[in-house]
């Protein structure tokens, strides 16, 4: 299919900044002109228009100002052109690794790889994407970051086929970049950027799935922050673009989830129910099974994971005894493999015990997701820990709640939890 025209970074760093229409990025422009005490600058959705097309005029120096201050991107990161310079607009690698930018001017390179090269660089990102179960997320970031940067360089030195392939890797490989940044290290300003320059190779490959699962991995961000606004806006963007790309029901079911997580850590637990709901509906009745393949880089998400996003809901809406009967049965199913979620679920049903009145029984799934921990780092999991540490205060005094403390305040949780892995 013809890609869209248009000025696509631009665009996807308007939608994954949560802007999910160009009459809200223009009112948060000259709202954040107002910040800037610039003076009467006003600008309006026809100007975010022509900024949003196929040949967007380079713009005055205080609507740099306001452009960059909002997005967050420089003038070529956001799809600009100088109209002193030559050649094509490219995300700079240099923000996710560590790699020089190339100094030469002009335009972009004639081809200077075989084919082959694509192959070899698609190969590496699944190598990435399975590693990420297992290795340590901080030495995995590096590895992540670098090859961004490396396939941002190979997209100056490729064309044809070669060349949307590496896109639709490199979209992925920052796709990854963002969720370790996240999930793994909180490194939460980090992702947000991350996910921006993610969905803008996603935009290049015009990879309407990836830009889907971008979108609504960005919708964690201000969903965990408690933006119930700010996160519905970028789901609204992930359903467009999952029902542009024939979304499989996998994915619409976890983008269900993901919203319910969102709407649950922003207080309305009973709404993020119903949303666990439909997404258990989509996947009993799949009348698109086999017709629209889950993607190879979908591996985070299975019927097992969605029961637990359902346990931690119940639990946060006050159904102990559901939640225990959930969680129970998916720390049965989860593979001893999967350490992550193994904690995550672990440091629930700590949370549960918790609520129930049960101390040693909260200490003890606690302890068992430390176990998990210390094989795999992973702070969404320690995040876990900590909230059920901090509920048990009013029984510290107790034997099982000073071994945990033991444990807990150790040196290598210490260190790990200091250092972000």
């Amino acid at each position: 299919m013809p890609r869209p025209p248009g000025n696509r970074l631009l665009k996807a760093a308007r939608l994954a900044s949560g802007f999910g229409s160009q009459e809200g990025l223009a009112a948060a422009l000259s709202a954040a002109a107002e910040e800037l005490g610039l003076r009467g600058v006003s600008i309006g959705p026809r100007q975010v228009r022509r900024w949003e097309s196929a040949d967007p005029p380079w713009p005055q120096p205080h609507h740099q100002q306001i452009l960059m201050h909002v997005l967050g991107l420089r003038m070529d990161e956001l799809g600009f052109v100088a109209p002193w310079s030559e050649g094509e607009p490219f995300p700079d690698p240099g923000r996710l690794s560590t790699s020089r930018r190339p100094t030469s001017g002009g335009s972009r390179q004639r081809p200077t790889h075989p084919p082959s090269v694509a192959s070899d660089y698609v190969a590496v990102t699944a190598a990435h994407r399975r590693m990420y179960w297992s290795v340590d997320p901080a030495r995995l970031l590096a590895s992540a970051s670098e090859q961004v940067g490396l396939g941002a360089l190979l997209l100056r030195e490729t064309d044809g086929t070669a060349r949307d392939r590496i896109t639709r890797a490199l979209a992925e490989s920052a796709l990854l970049v963002g969720r370790i940044e996240f999930f793994d290290l909180r490194r939460t300003d980090a992702a947000a950027e991350t996910y921006v320059r993610a969905l803008q190779f996603a935009g290049e490959a015009d990879d309407q799935l990836l830009g889907a699962a971008i979108l609504a991995h960005a919708a964690f961000v201000p969903g965990w922050a408690g933006d119930r606004e700010g996160a519905t806006e970028r789901l609204a963007a992930a359903r467009a673009y999952g029902r542009r790309g024939s979304a499989p029901a996998l994915m619409r079911a976890w983008i269900d989830a993901v919203e319910a997580e969102c709407v649950s850590r922003c207080g309305d637990p009973n709404a993020a129910l119903g949303l666990i709901s439909r997404a258990e509906a989509e996947l009993a009745v799949d009348v698109d099974a086999g017709l629209h393949p889950v993607p190879d880089w979908m591996n985070w998400f299975t019927p097992v994971r969605l029961a637990a996003f359902k346990g931690n809901t119940e639990l946060a809406a006050g159904h102990i005894k559901r939640a225990r009967t959930t969680l129970t049965a998916v720390l049965d199913a989860l593979p001893a493999a999967d350490v992550k979620q193994r904690s995550v679920v672990l440091g629930d049903l700590a949370a549960v015990a918790v609520a129930a009145g049960d101390v040693e029984e909260a200490c003890r799934a606690a302890d068992a997701a430390l176990d998990e921990l210390s094989r795999t780092w992973y702070e969404t999991g320690m995040d876990r820990i900590r909230d059920v540490r901090r509920s048990l205060r009013q029984w510290q005094d107790q034997p099982c709640v000073r071994a945990l403390d033991d444990r807990l305040y150790g040196w290598a949780t210490t260190l790990n939890a200091i250092s972000g892995r």
